[in-house]
């Protein structure tokens, strides 16, 4: 039987913290040896960690486990994933929002985080349809000039956008609350793939992301097109901004220096994928084998007979143990509806490699 859930993005942030602690030992222990979660999809950014500030309510999670209570910051920073604030960026430099160093050339806005030589227009683009008119006001093409530095001050520009607005103590992406970054972090998702992309290892610094994402954007379009002959075009097309957004939002935005050695990215922990949904079923299956808490498991399974709760908690107990030490149990399906793609997900759980 299928269970259907809905869930936040903050919550996804959670249920990605819990996988990544559990795979790395530390959940159960002491919560300020955890290590926090900085995941960059698509549409969005999540950030989770456990912080010892006080927060709003709004970005705090509690999670029980065991005995231990961890005490989590968790926001999604929805369309400040890559590729929406990729679309977000090439919108802004089409109506000239930003007021970058050379924003334009020959009457037409210049695009530093696509590499020279690269030619689109600008009918191709995302533009929301409240902005076609007002785009019309300039030149129909956008000038494709490389420049990492450029590229990287105009994502910045993109992140602090509504920062005057913040009404707390403390504001790192627009008018967002985040309180200071504590303890280790892995950074996953786009941070992994970016990274893999251009070769580097896995507590590589950021300064040599940076240097790495100088040189791409430094380059003609057709020499990149040549080397990367196999990656498609549009894939290859991000490699210059998401270089510089993540040196924008990790380093510029978030305080991690570049030579920052607490920071690693990845997208499993030996052979655990670093998926929310596996952290999800961690979460709720070890709640629901906690025998110190009767009540958190009568009140999922909404059941009166003492024989029928102790037959699912020895089963219960049976499936986990064999997914912790085999890791080839029978595979699970459970449909979630990702609010924020908009759809249904099958998600299947088990035989991990």
């Amino acid at each position: 039987m299928l269970k259907i859930l809905v869930v936040l993005g903050s919550d996804e942030g959670m249920y990605a913290w819990v996988v990544a602690n559990y795979a790395l030992g530390s959940l159960g222990g002491d919560p300020l040896q955890t290590t926090g979660i900085i995941e960059l999809g698509g549409a969005s950014a999540q950030v989770t960690f456990v912080s010892s500030e006080p927060m709003p309510s709004e970005y705090s999670r509690a999670i029980k486990f065991r005995n231990i209570t961890y005490n989590l910051y968790s926001h999604s920073f929805l369309h400040f994933g890559q590729n929406v604030a990729y679309d977000s960026l090439r919108e802004a430099l089409t109506l000239g929002e930003f007021n970058l160093a050379k924003s334009f050339r020959e009457g037409s806005p210049i695009d530093p985080c696509t590499p020279t030589g690269y030619s689109y227009v600008a009918e191709s683009l995302k533009l929301s349809p409240g902005l076609l008119d007002e785009k019309n006001r300039y030149s129909s093409t956008l000038q494709s000039k490389g420049n990492f530095s450029e590229c990287r001050s105009a994502a910045l520009m993109l992140l602090q956008k509504g920062k005057e607005n913040c009404s707390h103590r403390r504001c790192y992406i627009g008018s967002t609350f985040m309180p200071k970054l504590q303890g280790k972090f892995l950074a996953t998702e786009n941070f992994f793939h970016t990274s893999k992309f251009f070769g580097l290892a896995q507590k590589a610094f950021l300064s040599d992301l940076m240097m790495a994402g100088q040189q791409f954007c430094g380059e003609d379009w057709s020499r990149l097109q040549t080397r990367y002959h196999s990656l498609h075009e549009e894939e290859l097309l991000h490699y210059c901004f998401s270089s510089a957004y993540i040196v924008a939002l990790l380093h510029d935005s978030f305080g991690i220096a570049l030579d920052e050695e607490r920071i690693a990215v990845a997208n499993q922990v030996e052979d655990i994928p670093l998926d929310w949904a596996l952290g999800a079923f961690i979460l709720q299956t070890t709640s629901n084998l906690d025998l110190e808490h009767p009540y958190w498991i009568t009140t999922v399974i909404s059941d009166d007979s003492p024989t029928l709760f102790s037959l699912i908690a020895i089963f219960a107990i049976l499936m986990f143990t064999a997914w912790s030490i085999s890791k080839w149990r029978k595979p699970q399906l459970k449909t979630i509806y990702d609010l924020e793609k908009g759809r249904y997900i099958v998600t299947r759980i088990g035989r991990y490699r």
